[in-house]
């Protein structure tokens, strides 16, 4: 066994569980991570992956990965770093287990990140959220889990990450109903649900009869549902109500697409941006401040408080007299 085999190994049992305690949404995306470098390494080299070396994951190798995952797998700019994030975490800690790459390792270390454009917020307004939730075929099984978890995501704003991981033991009817997630950063979370959230969680809950640590939505096996799994039934009844709303053509709805819909549903209730913050588990309410640069309404109220150019400016003078008096009230 070559040394790039136990310094993997070492790295997740060592420095990401035992030393720096990560979460499990940190290390399952770690994980990935080196599941698709170590598949494009023995495609590329004919190695199996146990048989590879540190040597082999030098620059040149590392760049071509990156590329691989913008053209190939037609990932975001946002994901290949994320991927280089975590390549760089692995060859730092591998520096201090085979101080003899290290001058190869800074050169893997130096490739830098790409810089990535600030898209404007996608979301959904109330007729369109409507729309997709109304197009949810609530005769089945499947439909009525798939409506129960749109109803509590578009309400509550959860990450799909959160979405997938709750249980049933997780929500708390009655008095004070509310969700408790285990969210970014081991965070853990409690946010209030409205009474037809509460409705529909509650029906959904006595026709799942599964027990307090069972997912709250599983598969028609009983297991967790994947985030690839939400994502296409998602986009299904996205697709579905296109025809009822066709303002949703010109929108890619993905369950995040439902966690902005929810923030903008807060913001446009005048909820300020601190309370908005908290309630979606933001680590700052600097991050938040996107829902304030896509809602078109603020702008407009601006442009509404401006005078036209061409627009002589003055006060206004009534050239009546009852006017005047109703002025001066």
């Amino acid at each position: 066994m070559t040394s790039l085999a136990p310094c993997l190994q070492a790295f997740f049992t060592e420095r990401l569980v035992t030393q720096r305690r990560a979460s499990p949404h940190t290390i399952a995306s770690y994980r990935d991570t080196f599941r698709l470098l170590l598949g494009f390494a023995a495609e590329r080299t004919g190695k199996p992956p146990f048989k590879l070396d540190l040597d082999d994951l030098d620059a040149p190798f590392v760049g071509a990965f990156l590329d691989h995952l913008e053209r190939d797998r037609h990932n975001s700019v946002a994901t290949r770093n994320a991927r280089l994030a975590a390549v760089r975490s692995f060859l730092r800690y591998a520096t201090t287990r085979e101080p003899a790459h290290a001058a190869q390792i800074q050169r893997v270390l130096a490739i830098p990140q790409k810089q990535t454009d600030k898209a404007v917020v996608s979301f959904l307004t109330h007729a369109e959220i409507d729309a997709v939730c109304n197009s949810v075929d609530r005769h089945s099984w499947v439909g009525r889990r798939d409506y129960a978890l749109m109803v509590l995501t578009f309400q509550t704003g959860l990450r799909l990450s959160e979405l997938t991981g709750l249980c049933c033991g997780d929500i708390t009817l009655g008095t004070g109903a509310h969700v408790r997630c285990h969210g970014k950063g081991r965070k853990e979370r409690s946010t209030p649900m409205t009474k037809a959230t509460v409705k529909v969680t509650a029906a959904w809950i006595v026709e799942r009869r599964g027990r307090s640590d069972d997912p709250l939505f599983p598969t028609r096996q009983g297991k967790r549902l994947s985030a690839d799994a939400v994502e296409r039934r998602i986009a299904k009844w996205a697709a579905i109500a296109e025809q009822r709303c066709p303002s949703l053509r010109s929108k890619h709805v993905t369950p995040h697409t439902l966690r902005h819909s929810a923030a903008m549903a807060l913001h446009h209730a005048r909820v300020d941006v601190a309370t908005i913050a908290l309630w979606l588990g933001h680590e700052s309410s600097e991050t938040t401040q996107v829902y304030v640069h896509a809602d078109m309404s603020i702008k407009e109220r601006a442009l509404a408080r401006t005078t036209p150019h061409d627009v002589t400016p003055g006060r206004f003078k009534p050239s009546d007299p009852l006017l005047a008096f109703l002025e001066s009230l």
